[in-house]
């Protein structure tokens, strides 16, 4: 199977796909339909498309530079970047499932099939990038391509990554617990803070009236899952699904979080007059919700780790 195979073909993927990604971009700025593209996940038109077309068109530019430069020591740490600039573009499709949350989906708007698509060309990209990173510092470091070597079975690093992730939640899920209390830190706004009706179905109203908020539950269920991809414990659990869940969950939420902290910090620093979220204090928006920004970060962390730790012997080292 060519996958087999893929630290030979992932640069020149990598590659092939910036491109095409850019010139669809730089196509649907001239022409005028969208395409599905935005930039962040956020804008479309014009400005967004020819953003969106310079930035991939630079990522082809250090795609053809890994392949020629196969011994370049920072050009994987350029090439995350793309990562994540991928998941960025892409992070919406990641964000979809919740649409089948229907304690969290009442009255969302439709799914744009045409942008939805195109982010899942996006987090294709981010996959065929990573591959391109990581064959890329192997081959440098002169270690298996295929699975880097062996890891401790229980890195310190991941004891820590996994304490990282749950602290970084800690100060959304205690607001989140208190305003479903009736306490309103933060909240200048009327009503239920945090359990909009328009989009809370009615069990998650009755539960956030009894002191449940439902968003904070999945909060801890995060907290779980990065200690149990930190734990020994967590070596009992499905491997394939706590990959599907670490990687899905870290490439959603840390982009979204970026964009919150970033937009809470300048309205708290006063260098934007609009822009966080209605009713909710400017540290609201950079601390509870930008946290997710840290959390993404250290679970794609704790999840690469336990993919190393728990990956089978390589027949090819």
């Amino acid at each position: 199977m060519p996958t087999k195979n893929w630290p030979a073909w992932a640069g020149r993927a990598a590659l092939v796909w910036s491109l095409l990604y850019a010139a669809g971009a730089a196509l649907a700025a001239a022409t005028g339909p969208a395409f599905g593209y935005a930039l962040l996940g956020k804008g479309t038109g014009t400005a967004a498309e020819t953003a969106t077309a310079a930035l991939y068109a630079a990522a082809a530019v250090l795609a053809s530079v890994m392949l020629g430069r196969p011994a370049g020591r920072w050009l994987p740490v350029a090439a995350w970047g793309v990562v994540g600039l991928c998941l960025s573009s892409g992070f919406g499709f990641l964000l979809a499932p919740a649409h089948l949350l229907f304690f969290l989906s009442r009255n969302q708007p439709p799914l744009d099939l045409a942008a939805l698509a195109n982010q899942a060309v996006a987090v294709l990209g981010a996959v065929l990038w990573a591959g391109a990173a990581l064959a890329h510092r192997r081959h440098r470091l002169g270690t298996c391509p295929y699975c880097g070597g062996r890891a401790p079975a229980v890195p310190a690093d991941a004891r820590r990554a996994g304490l990282v992730a749950v602290a970084a939640l800690v100060p959304y899920t205690a607001l989140k617990t208190m305003w479903a209390l009736g306490l309103t830190p933060g909240y200048t706004g009327t009503g239920r803070p945090g359990a909009d009706p328009r989009y809370t179905s009615d069990l998650g109203l009755w539960l956030y009236d009894h002191g449940v908020d439902v968003t904070a539950v999945l909060a801890l269920v995060g907290m779980a899952l990065a200690l149990a991809l930190t734990r020994p414990w967590g070596r009992r659990l499905p491997r394939p699904l706590l990959l599907a869940l670490g990687w899905t969950g870290a490439g959603a939420l840390a982009p979204f979080g970026l964009f919150l902290a970033v937009i809470g910090l300048l309205t708290w620093t006063g260098a934007l007059t609009t822009g966080s979220i209605p009713d909710h204090a400017p540290w609201i928006v950079a601390v509870a919700y930008g946290g997710f920004c840290l959390f993404g970060l250290a679970l794609g962390q704790s999840t690469r780790l336990y993919q190393r730790a728990t990956r089978k012997n390589c027949a090819r080292c």
